[in-house]
């Protein structure tokens, strides 16, 4: 499957009807995308946090059950602001060689360049 088909067939389960209205440019699609992305992420850590605290054994299915939901939620995203994920591949891509041009390095990420940085996702 590309990333393309990805996009297109999460979207096919995507409900579509809002009881909410743009807010400050913030459209419905983005704010549900971005709400997922944060509790879905919180899911994540909690796996993590039973693991590491209640000494249960890592649930990998359940971390990558838990990936997908973040990928629909990315999907969902890019499909509201018409980029691919291929195109914000690059785009993060770009950032990173702007910030790390070798690797990362401890200085290069406490100075950081923001200018030139959003320059490179443009």
């Amino acid at each position: 499957m590309t990333p393309q088909e990805y996009i297109h067939n999460a979207m096919r389960t995507e409900g579509g009807q809002y009881s909410f209205s743009a807010t400050g440019g913030v459209t419905p699609r983005v704010e549900h995308a971005i709400i997922g992305l944060v509790t879905e992420s919180a899911e994540l850590l909690d796996a993590v946090k039973k693991t590491k605290i209640y000494g249960k054994s890592l649930d990998t299915v359940n971390l990558v059950e838990e990936a997908g939901d973040c990928m629909w939620y990315l999907a969902l995203l890019c499909d509201e602001l018409h980029i691919s994920f291929e195109d914000v591949w690059e785009k993060n891509i770009a950032k990173l060689r702007t910030r790390y041009p070798e690797k990362w390095e401890q200085a290069k990420a406490l100075d950081r360049d923001l200018d030139a940085e959003r320059a490179a996702l443009l």
